[in-house]
């Protein structure tokens, strides 16, 4: 009986290629798995085209609750982003679908795993990592790595090895932006992007949304609430994680939010221009840390600015299944005890603009803040304090003051 091998399939060209040379080469059994993250009609006549290449099985598995649930909640509940700017939208989806991909191995009773990752990107450590750290016994199949048996360099050689093998399906060699898309973000590599000089060409770029540009000229207001931490509904209606994502593309989408250029620094050394489209993502993360701003204290503030970093690098670097991320999350969830209240803000022309936050945990205090003398707070305490949390410069000053008198300057 063959080896049965898992393929992470997506229907484009390269793992089409892919279940032909995994028979040709390694004599395998191969069963096609598709992870459906909300990448919406791309996953439209995947069936039909994993039979003709020669697919035995295909699964199409629906993970976008789980993916907005177990993995974008706790990066939004941290503020993680990457270098400042990239949501981790590709990032997040890989560890749930390496985990899927283990699940299906371990039914299918696999041997190993295929994925059609370049030698280059980010994606091969993520899934790789990943299928290590949940099935160390798997083998693993990186055919991009393998130049001594995959000698195709070009998608007119992916083209033709399928013509050779009886596939003819409406492909094309024409260059277009390289993509990845699900329910959170669409990321664009390649064509004009490759040299950072370079305007993005927005009008042929941009798939979710507009620029700010041609975003309408009047704003919209949207109110979002939050139950520690967790958004439960948009505009006064309540809905699951993955429904207001979507609701907030479509509104983030309309008003130009959350396009981002970046240059980023992969995990394999190289820096990488790409520009992003995460409109309901931008307009989430923003939500959720205005509500911070007013329940959380300053102390607990600043570790977990630390610690958001620290899980975005973790994220970004295929370390999901590991205790220090188990550690953090758990660390982040904690702060979220409180994280509740409604958050207004207004969209125009890719900018979120707040308009009121209210929270039944506010640590806000009028009193406090106004210029007026309330009872909890006596402006003659501030010299005693000034005093203390001053001393150690002056301390230094005064040392300065007597070194130089000594050595007669």
């Amino acid at each position: 009986m063959k080896e049965k091998v898992i393929l992470a399939y997506s229907g484009g060209l390269d793992t089409t290629a892919i279940i032909p040379w995994l028979k040709e080469n390694f004599d395998y059994e191969v069963v096609c798995c598709c992870i459906d993250c909300g990448q919406g009609n791309e996953l439209d006549g995947l069936e039909e085209r994993a039979k003709l290449s020669g697919a035995s099985k295909l699964y199409i598995e629906d993970l976008v609750d789980d993916f907005c649930d177990n993995y974008i909640v706790p990066c939004v509940q941290a503020n993680s982003v990457y270098e400042n700017k990239y949501l981790l939208g590709t990032s997040m989806a890989r560890p749930a679908i390496a985990k899927r991909l283990v699940e299906i191995a371990r039914k299918e009773g696999a041997t190993a795993i295929c994925h059609g990752a370049t030698g280059k990107g980010n994606d091969q450590i993520r899934f790789e990592l990943g299928i290590k750290a949940l099935a160390p016994d798997l083998k693993i199949i990186a055919p991009w790595r393998m130049t001594d048996v995959w000698t195709m360099q070009s998608r007119e050689d992916e083209i033709e090895y399928c013509k050779q093998h009886g596939i003819n399906l409406p492909f094309s060699a024409d260059n277009s932006y390289s993509r990845d898309r699900n329910l959170w973000h669409i990321s664009h590599e390649g064509l004009e992007l490759e040299d950072p000089a370079n305007e993005p060409n927005y009008d042929h770029l941009l798939v979710l949304g507009v620029s700010p540009e041609k975003a309408p000229d009047e704003g919209e207001y949207v109110t979002m609430t939050f139950e520690k931490g967790v958004p439960v509904s948009v505009n006064g209606e309540a809905m699951k994680v993955s429904d207001i994502i979507r609701k907030l593309n479509e509104l983030g989408g309309r008003h130009g939010i959350g396009i981002v250029d970046i240059v980023e620094n992969r995990v394999v050394g190289m820096k990488s221009r790409g520009v992003y489209e995460t409109p309901g993502g931008t307009i989430l993360m923003e939500a959720h840390q205005q509500l911070e701003e007013l329940v959380l204290d300053r102390a607990t503030m600043e570790v977990k600015k630390d610690m958001g970093n620290k899980f975005a690098q973790i994220v970004y670097e295929g370390k999901w299944f590991t205790p220090l991320r188990e550690a953090i999350q758990a660390f982040v969830e904690s702060t979220q005890q409180y994280v509740t209240g409604e958050v207004k803000f207004k969209l125009y022309k890719g900018n979120i603009i707040k308009a009121g936050t209210t929270s039944p945990y506010s640590l806000y205090s009028e009193s406090l803040a106004s210029f007026t003398t309330g009872d909890l707070y006596d402006h003659h305490d501030a010299d005693g304090f000034i005093t203390l949390f001053g001393l150690p410069l002056k301390v230094r000053a005064m040392k300065m003051q007597e070194l130089e008198k000594k050595n007669g300057k």
